[in-house]
């Protein structure tokens, strides 16, 4: 059959312009564009802003190219745009123009993180809800790139050089519906004052800051996460109504600065405290009570000496859960701990002694690490595990132990005690552990001889036994494997 002469082919095929489907719809080349208001252009290592985008077009992807400017004649016809993403680009703030954004009046999110920009966008539209301009090199911010937004949530500035100068104090005038807030790995050298009163997380960590003015965080009522670590606070800069307005924190991290003490006015409602790496020496009752409600303290890496966690000094936090202190001074289990506590975390200190009542005062402990201290077994009393009935893991690696010591709670877990100097094991100090699942005994002194007939027998839940390392030959040929060795 002889195809249909020109001008012939409605005759030939009646249906051919009936059709009810719509016609294609138009698509930058390369591109795809999955729905009528969607165009996606991710990772074509594009140059140049793809022309024949639809105006209809509510979502546009341009990530993952190479772009350096944004057309302004190209943008400002997609007036309908509420998603713009940007990420990960060449464009710097010469390749965008002052009124790049200026027409499109619906615009929601904007995401220009990873790009070159030296400074923010001037303008920036009243629609806004998401703004993420991280990981450019910007200095400087105006005040209608973020102020006047009333329906703006997130701001994200983080991996910048912004300094105080570069942040106007009226930045976030007339946006009072932002929650999230990332200033952190910036320049900024104080907390910067006139924040939005809405905020509920405030990142900035990782700046040189070295004081937050007196009221700075005074109107951030809602606040409920501060990240301040990684900083140069003081003492002196910081006073006892810096956090005490903050009637919703819940949590702050203050580790990684310079602080000496335990910051003043801490609120009611905190649950955790972050004060790792600093150089504190002693920790007050006084200066803890405000924070009847914390749950996690955090104090490793600091200078608690002999004398720098007194008894009684963490007593008005009475529903504490977990208590770090790896890595000080510490030369004893501190006295007089909150009774509910669930977790004492502390190796790396220079604990020697054991008292048969020195734990007697947390016996819901679950979880007690006391690994590379300095405890000898003669000065272990027997009796020193056996209030802690609720404990789970005990970890007392990289001592210099002798023997396994007494009185072990039947419902342990997890038994640590490997680089030791155990020279024999018997099955006493193991009896009743009968749901003992992980035993570690690497590095010890221990042979194959100096282990005790019927030691493994108790041990029925043993799931794992971490070999123990022989220092000299064995006396006799090596035990066949068992089930639980690995």
């Amino acid at each position: 059959m002889r195809p249909p002469a020109p001008g012939m082919e409605d005759a030939a095929f009646p249906h051919l312009g009936e059709s009810s489907q719509p016609p294609p719809r138009a698509c930058p080349q390369r591109c795809s564009c999955p729905r009528a208001d969607t165009v996606d252009c991710n990772g074509l290592d594009l140059q140049v802003f793809p022309d024949n985008i639809t105006r209809a077009a509510q979502r546009l992807s341009l990530q993952n190219n190479q772009l350096q400017e944004l057309p302004y004649n190209e943008l400002s016809r997609l007036s309908s745009l509420r998603t713009l993403n940007l990420h990960n680009n060449l464009i710097s703030s010469e390749g965008l123009p002052d009124e790049a954004f200026e027409s499109l009046t619906q615009l929601q999110h904007i995401y220009v993180a990873h790009n070159k920009l030296s400074v923010a966008p001037q303008f920036l539209p009243r629609s806004l809800r998401v703004a993420d301009l991280a990981a450019n090199q910007v200095t400087e911010i105006f005040p209608l790139t973020f102020g006047e937004k009333p329906a703006l949530r997130s701001v994200y500035l983080h991996n910048n050089q912004l300094s105080n100068a570069g942040l106007p104090p009226d930045a976030f005038h007339g946006s009072e519906a932002v929650v999230i807030l990332s200033l952190s790995s910036n320049r900024l050298s104080y907390l910067p004052p006139s924040l939005p009163p809405s905020l509920e997380r405030l990142h900035l960590q990782n700046n040189l800051i070295s004081k937050v003015p007196r009221g700075a965080l005074s109107r951030q009522t809602h606040l409920r996460e501060l990240y301040l670590q990684h900083n140069q606070l003081t003492d002196s800069g910081l006073d006892a109504t810096t956090f005490s307005k903050l009637r919703h924190l819940e949590y702050l991290d203050l580790s990684h600065n310079r602080l000496a003490s335990v910051p003043a006015g801490l609120p009611r409602t905190l649950a955790v405290l972050h004060l790792g790496r600093n150089r504190i020496r002693g920790v007050e009752a006084a200066r803890l009570r405000g924070a009847r409600g914390l749950r996690y303290l955090l104090l490793q890496h600091n200078q608690l000496g002999a004398t720098g966690l007194p008894a009684g000094a963490l007593r008005p936090l009475r529903g504490l859960h977990t208590l770090h202190l790896y890595g000080n001074g510490l030369d004893r289990v501190p006295l007089a701990l909150p009774r509910r506590l669930r977790a004492l975390v502390l190796p790396h200190n220079h604990v020697t002694t054991l008292g048969a009542r020195d734990l007697a005062g947390t016996p819901g402990l679950a979880e007690l690490n006391l690994a590379y201290n300095r405890l000898v077994s003669a000065r272990v009393h027997r009796r020193a595990f056996r209030p802690l009935r609720a404990l789970r893991s005990l970890d007392l690696a990289g001592n210099l132990l002798t023997r396994l010591p007494g009185g072990l709670p039947g419902g342990l877990h997890t038994l640590r005690l490997q680089r030791n100097q155990l020279r024999a094991l018997e099955p006493e100090p193991l009896a009743g552990l009968d749901q003992l699942r992980e035993l570690s005994l690497a590095h010890n002194r221990l042979r194959v001889g100096d282990i005790g007939p019927g030691t493994w027998h108790e041990l029925q839940a043993l799931q794992v036994r971490r070999r123990p390392v022989s220092h000299t030959a064995p006396t006799a040929p090596p035990s066949p494997p068992t089930p639980c060795s690995v």
